[in-house]
């Protein structure tokens, strides 16, 4: 079997060792309901207080600010939703772009169907930057609340968040950030960038699948935001989200924070991905193509369509490397993707596009084998045509 090289850290990353160090005792000696005072639930609780402190330090904030969910996807609902059912009395529009993930884009939509909300979705430019003044020019005196994602996940752009969020606060409109793919790989803190809610996902940062938090902003503000839970239980989570804690996965996520917030190892990793791509074009020249901002990327994202190929069936001839032809939960497309498409990606190359997403852990070796490979299996699908 070929040798095994990951470079789809943007679907999932694996988990650190430290965080497997740190989760270890919340599976099998602090068993205990962390609401309990005894000693089986009592380390469990306070754990949960050190992550929430860990989570909160990376992002900048207060910890009272931090609810845990079960992932981005809960965290993205929960903020669109959560803001809509409490403030129904006040507005029902909501400003996005045409970019977001599946779990925002489902989110409003089920909101308009169901009960009437509407959205304004913005378009973004050839790199897949949005203009600020758009949304601006969009607002209404029934928007609730702007969301737009901070980095997407299929070519890295970074959105000009810090901007769109100055003019929301300036509008008196809240402004929700997913930043499910930026946290771990920027610094990202939220009075930076002027967020009143943003969305954090675990797996994309070394902690395991199925934790996440979402960011309410409480300081700074005369009242607090308004917004119904999603999920009701017994209080936990200050009464923002019900059910017993997942101590071990809390405890995972904090501990991924803490490893997140060291990002000189990110330089290292911009730097890989950039020697990737010019031993891309040296090799393949005008038959590869850029597909995001040259710029204004995350450090690990490379985003190539390869003309006169499909991406899936590259990928298919690549035994043992792991990356992806679009978004995570739409990997196999052989069309192009909503994101390439709302680019204005010409087919030849969105039908060719790669997502190669590098992680703390890639080596230059593994891209040079990743590139010698790529050489015959390109050329074989290019005289296959």
């Amino acid at each position: 079997m070929s040798r095994l090289i990951y470079l789809d850290h943007n679907a999932s990353t694996p988990v650190a060792a430290e965080v497997v160090a740190a989760m270890a005792p919340f599976t099998t000696e602090h068993f205990g309901n962390p609401h309990t005072t005894h000693w089986a639930g009592r380390p469990g609780g306070e754990a949960i207080v050190r992550a929430r402190a860990q989570v909160a330090e990376l992002l900048g904030c207060s910890p009272a600010e931090i609810v845990f969910t079960g992932g981005a996807t809960e965290a993205n609902n929960h903020a669109i939703k959560g803001v809509f059912f409490a403030n129904r009395q006040r507005g029902d529009h909501f400003v996005s772009t045409r970019i977001e993930h599946p779990s925002v884009k489902a989110a409003l939509g089920y909101l308009e169907r169901r009960f009437g909300a509407t959205t304004t979705y913005v378009g973004v430019d050839r790199f897949g930057r949005v203009d600020p003044a758009e949304f601006e020019a969009a607002i209404t005196p029934r928007t609730l609340l702007i969301s737009v994602m901070h980095a997407n996940n299929e070519t890295g752009t970074v959105q000009p968040v810090a901007e769109i969020g100055r003019m929301a606060r300036r509008r008196g409109v809240l402004f929700h950030t997913d930043a499910a793919q930026s946290v771990g790989k920027l610094a990202v803190r939220v009075d930076e960038l002027g967020v009143d809610l943003l969305s954090v996902a675990g797996h994309k940062m070394y902690a395991p699948k199925g934790i996440g938090a979402l960011y309410v902003r409480q300081r700074g503000r005369a009242t607090p935001i308004e917004m119904d839970s999603l999920i009701h239980g017994a209080g936990q989570e200050d009464g923002r989200r019900g059910g017993t804690e997942n101590v071990a996965y809390i405890v995972g996520l904090g501990a991924a924070c803490a490893l997140c917030g060291r990002l000189e190892v990110m330089v290292r990793v911009r730097e890989l991905r950039d020697y990737f791509w010019e031993r891309l074009r040296a090799s393949f020249g005008e038959r590869v193509a850029l597909h995001g901002h040259p710029d204004e990327r995350l450090p690990n994202t490379l985003n190539v369509g390869f003309r006169g190929a499909v991406g899936a069936e590259i990928l298919s001839g690549l035994e043992g490397v792991a990356a992806t032809t679009g978004a995570a939960c739409h990997a196999g497309q052989t069309m192009l993707s909503e994101t390439l498409e709302a680019m204005g990606v010409d087919e030849e190359s969105g039908r060719g596009a790669v997502r190669w997403s590098l992680g703390r852990g890639t080596t230059r070796e593994e891209l040079e084998v990743v590139v010698e490979r790529l050489r015959g299996v390109v050329s074989d699908r290019r005289q296959g045509t």
